[in-house]
């Protein structure tokens, strides 16, 4: 339960910087500008933090695809970003990969031996 907690504020953070990054106008805008250094760090930390009670690849695949639909939503939502059918069916497909990977449960981070 901690990393599925450590992972939402990964998720959150991660979301944050990534809609400053809009307002940073390509880094010209100081404000989001720091938003996004400071959202894009935090979120990698508590990613790193994640690893420590779950696998590197049910973590990451459920940062990146939670960020990337919840990214698109807002960006329809707030920046009336295009909403068609194949964007429908590709955030399906990213929900849909992200359940089959936690399918037969997160393995423990470190449950495998090292190379």
């Amino acid at each position: 339960m901690k990393g599925f907690a450590l992972l939402s504020v990964a998720i959150i953070t991660e979301i944050i910087a990534t809609l400053a990054l809009k307002f940073s106008n390509g880094f010209t805008v100081l404000l989001p500008s720091i938003v996004v250094i400071v959202g894009y760090l935090t979120a990698f930390y508590f990613l790193s933090l994640t690893l420590r009670h779950m696998a590197l690849s049910v973590a990451y695949a459920i940062w990146s695809g939670v960020g990337t639909a919840a990214t698109v939503i807002i960006g329809v939502v707030v920046f009336n970003d295009p909403f068609t059918v194949t964007i429908a069916l590709e955030l399906l497909l990213i929900i849909l990969g992200v359940i089959l990977l936690n399918q037969d449960g997160p393995p423990e981070a470190g449950t495998k031996e090292k190379m």
